[in-house]
């Protein structure tokens, strides 16, 4: 059995900027409203036309496998997590594997929200131990802006994401102690419809009684109808202090755990990149562990809650600013919709 190691990382963000004063165009809110709840100043927003999921994905995709020093032609499965694919159906993978010329390989789409790179990662990882896969392409990418509602109505919800997408080549090591060391998956789907988009869906309302109702017919007429768009079913909806209570409670058990799996503590942790979800929940998680500032990277000031996308993001910009160095000891942790929470130790 091989370690599986990160070769190549990169990122993308879109070029266009809205910072909380923008969003007061658009809805009743405030700079210092989003700041105290969040602690997010700005996001980027992707081009409306020109941008999808799968270009961003393409963008920090040709990044990483030029840090791999491999070619397009050379990865041999893309794993592609997302929640906001170009299409219903087929996912983002093999829109990917056709825009960048590769070759007939597997690509399997994963939906597990903000956790989604997390999985995608461990995913890759089993790829690359068993020795199936030598070149494997990790992508969390995601297009919020396309379909978040910007009025004062969804204000909880809208404030908080952005657009942008990561990517990692995993590659075999024999090098001892290095790559990734262990990854930890869980869910919990009791309280699913806290944090869900229920519509466009198939459920027929068998969850959530209270639902708009469907049309009477034999046939058809459940995925998406008159009713829905007219009563704006289909906008996300979530139930932020909730969401808050469980992260907190889930975001050190599950780091905890991959220390103790491989004979480690909180003290040998040179860096953590969190999920991106909340500002005070990462200070929170930050003070719990006993962690210093210098031990815990954030960027969701910049760039919002970009659900699969925010760990290789915070991952890349922190590898990139000399923060994670040869050696490091590196936990990812996410948690999210589900609820499904993850993480991965790497010794970098």
């Amino acid at each position: 059995m091989h370690q599986s190691k990160i070769a190549g990382i990169g990122y993308y963000v879109p070029k266009n900027v809205y910072t909380n004063n923008d969003l007061s165009r658009f809805m009743e809110t405030s700079d210092e409203w989003i700041q105290e709840r969040t602690g997010i100043k700005e996001r980027r927003f992707a081009d409306r036309n020109e941008e999808t999921t799968t270009t961003m994905g393409i963008e920090a995709a040709r990044i990483a496998i030029e840090r791999a020093g491999i070619t397009a032609k050379d990865v041999d499965f893309i794993v592609f997590a997302t929640l906001s694919p170009d299409y219903y159906f087929p996912g983002c993978g093999v829109l990917l594997q056709r825009e960048m010329g590769m070759g007939e390989i597997g690509a399997l789409d994963i939906r597990n929200q903000c956790s989604g790179f997390v999985y995608a990662l461990s995913v890759a990882d089993q790829f690359v131990k068993t020795g199936m896969y030598k070149n494997v392409l990790v992508v969390g990418s995601e297009k919020h802006s396309f379909a978040m509602d910007f009025e004062t109505r969804s204000r909880n919800v809208s404030v908080i994401f952005g657009d942008g997408a990561g990517a990692v080549v995993l590659q075999p090591t024999d090098e001892p102690g290095k790559g990734i060391l262990s990854t930890h998956l869980h869910s919990d789907g009791a309280d699913a419809e806290i944090l869900a988009m229920y519509y466009p869906g198939s459920h027929a309302n068998k969850w959530m009684k209270d639902k708009p109702a469907f049309p009477d017919q034999e046939l058809g007429g459940l995925f998406m109808t008159p009713e829905i768009l007219e009563s704006n079913a289909m906008l996300p909806y979530m139930d932020g202090p909730s969401v808050f209570k469980k992260a907190v409670v889930k975001f050190p058990e599950v780091i905890k755990e991959a220390l103790a799996a491989n004979n480690l503590t909180e003290k040998d942790i040179d860096m953590l990149v969190p999920h991106q979800a909340n500002l005070r929940i990462s200070q929170y998680v930050q003070q719990l562990l006993g962690l210093k500032d210098d031990q815990v990277f954030n960027n969701i000031q910049k760039y919002g809650n970009t659900t699969a996308a925010s760990v290789p993001i915070a991952l890349c910009e922190a590898w990139e600013a000399g923060k994670i160095k040869d050696g490091d000891l590196v936990c990812l942790a996410a948690f999210g919709s589900g609820f499904t929470w993850a993480s991965a130790l790497i010794r970098w």
